[in-house]
């Protein structure tokens, strides 16, 4: 007797079939083993940034700031890998902060919510000298003051800093030291990218970062410890931080200059 069961259909789509590789070696593994080191570039290498968000970081941590006029490659890193480069400096107990409009990153040391546990910190909070908070609230209120268009658009001469620091010390204050206090906090703030030099050595354009480095609430209190103090010339401000992270890792002066 014949038997006449039929027999099983196959109704798979042959097109759909992945041929199986030689010795069972399917083509995903390799797409694995690809991405695992895609972004190697020395021997043992895990990191999972590419080269060009690595020099993003290390710029985030090594300048106070970084923006599109001074680290254009680095700018673009960091706003195509926003999320990637945030969660290495959280890694760090940093945070990163990124103003599109002004085209401006920069990271802060990361509080704690409890405030029972202060986090362990990469920056070193060195307190600005009065004459250097003098100098970074003037140039403040210029660029809250200038109206053109365009970033970093104010100019400012040396002898408009030393007379504006002048103001707010004793008329019968030694004038050379003043001068030789008021020239080392230029060159902090040149380090820092806060000032930036032209071709003339006495002449500086003032960065638009100083905006949100230094908001108007902290600008308006800083205004005040100005007005009323009268001692401590020349001293750290005993912790009162213009808001501008104290960098000193920012030492690398590239040179920058413009007309």
């Amino acid at each position: 007797m014949s038997d006449t069961t039929p027999a099983p259909v196959d109704e798979t789509d042959p097109d759909t079939i992945d041929a199986a590789p030689a010795d069972g070696f399917r083509t995903d593994d390799v797409d694995d083993e690809r991405d695992e080191t895609s972004f190697a570039l020395f021997e043992g290498d895990e990191g999972r940034l590419d080269e060009p968000q690595r020099r993003a970081l290390v710029a985030l941590l090594r300048h106070t700031y970084v923006s599109a006029r001074t680290h254009a490659d680095e700018w673009r890193a960091i706003t195509d890998g926003e999320h990637q480069l945030r969660s290495r400096l959280n890694d760090l107990f940093l945070e990163l902060h990124v103003d599109r409009d002004r085209e401006v990153a920069w990271k802060r040391q990361a509080r704690s919510e409890s405030q029972r546990r202060a986090f362990p910190t990469l920056l070193r909070d060195v307190p600005y000298t009065r004459e250097e908070t003098i100098v970074l609230v003037w140039l403040r209120m210029r660029l809250r003051a200038d109206t053109r268009p365009g970033l970093d658009q104010v100019v400012v001469d040396r002898s408009e800093i030393l007379g504006h620091v002048s103001g707010f010390l004793p008329a019968t204050t030694d004038r050379t030291r003043d001068e030789a206090r008021v020239a080392k906090a230029v060159e902090r703030l040149v380090t820092a990218r806060i000032l930036i030099r032209t071709t003339d050595p006495d002449r500086f354009r003032v960065a638009s970062v100083v905006e949100v480095l230094l908001p108007l609430e902290q600008l308006r209190e800083l205004d005040r410890w100005l007005t009323s103090a009268t001692t401590d010339r020349g001293e750290p401000t005993d912790g009162g931080d213009p808001g501008l992270p104290a960098d000193p890792t920012d030492t690398d002066d590239e040179g920058e200059t413009d007309a």
